[in-house]
């Protein structure tokens, strides 16, 4: 009998888990479903989780100049592969010294940090002091140092940090190992959950960053992926608007252009990489969201 409440317990389960699964998917398939729709049926049908007319319309008008999309996409994986390795690697170093009882000014420099969560400098100064005095405008560096540091993630890695024995480093000072030594060779391959949550997070985060193109980028070359596709939604809505204040424009012609099934295709080029790269952090993931919830 209770061999078969916990069979009937887990076909529950199941169950359950398979519908949110299912609830979970259908967001990104209607998104999928909508990038393949024509645009006439958007308009007269709606939104349909199985397109009428199978329509490549917009990926053409997209893809139209492939030149530019694969260029936009090498400038985006170039700052978020350097970017995350980077800031990973800065954001570990900080938080392992702020883990260490030990390190003499961690409350005065944990206070700072913390300072800055709260108060920002502002947009001005932010602008002039990567245009006047860095002279980082048209640059890789424009994209990759303004997300370099997160205070979150230090605080996060700090904790996971914390956790770990100071036995660990007590008994590598002794056997003669360095900080250096210590830092690679013992706390980072003991860190692994927490490195990977923070690298994914940081890898989406460069993935997704359209503000400092908007801000530093003035090349088309340079642009990264998520800013040239709003700025190709833009022009999009200008063509639109052009056309709606025209006179000889019906609305049979206003429909022939691809905009909202343009903006679900760009969905769709822009989160197609991540989606094949987070199954290889899940582990990981899903441990690292953990850190500092259970203590002892």
């Amino acid at each position: 009998m209770r061999g078969s409440k916990l069979s009937l317990s887990r076909i529950v389960m199941h169950v359950f888990l398979i519908a949110m699964s299912i609830l979970f998917i259908v967001p990104l398939w209607s998104i999928l479903s909508i990038s393949l729709s024509r645009e006439v049926d958007i308009a007269s049908l709606g939104y349909r989780l199985i397109p009428i007319h199978l329509d490549f319309q917009a990926y053409r008008f997209i893809l139209q100049n492939p030149i530019t999309i694969i260029n936009a996409y090498k400038v985006t994986i170039i700052i978020s592969c350097i970017g995350t390795f980077l800031s990973v690697l800065m954001i570990s170093m900080c938080a392992y010294a702020l883990s260490r009882s030990d390190f003499k000014y961690r409350g005065v420099i944990t206070f700072y940090l913390f300072f800055t969560m709260l108060f920002s400098g502002g947009l001005v100064p932010y602008y002039i002091l990567m245009t006047k005095y860095l002279h980082l405008q048209n640059t890789y560096l424009a994209l990759i140092l303004p997300l370099l540091g997160s205070v979150w993630y230090i605080f996060l890695m700090r904790t996971f940090f914390q956790q770990l024995p100071d036995s660990l480093v007590e008994s590598a000072t002794i056997d003669g190992a360095g900080e250096w030594r210590i830092y690679f060779r013992i706390i980072l391959p003991l860190s692994t959950p927490v490195l990977a949550t923070v690298g994914l997070l940081q890898l989406l985060n460069y993935w997704n960053a359209w503000f400092q193109a908007l801000l530093f980028i003035d090349k088309p070359q340079m642009y990264p992926l998520q800013y040239l596709l709003q700025v190709m939604m833009n022009n999009i809505q200008e063509i639109l608007k052009n056309m709606q204040e025209g006179v000889s424009v019906d609305a049979g012609q206003l429909a022939a252009i691809p905009s909202e099934s343009t903006r679900m295709a760009m969905c769709i080029l822009a989160i197609g990489p991540m989606l094949f790269i987070f199954p290889f952090f899940q582990k990981y993931f899903a441990k690292g969201l953990t850190v500092g919830s259970v203590k002892g």
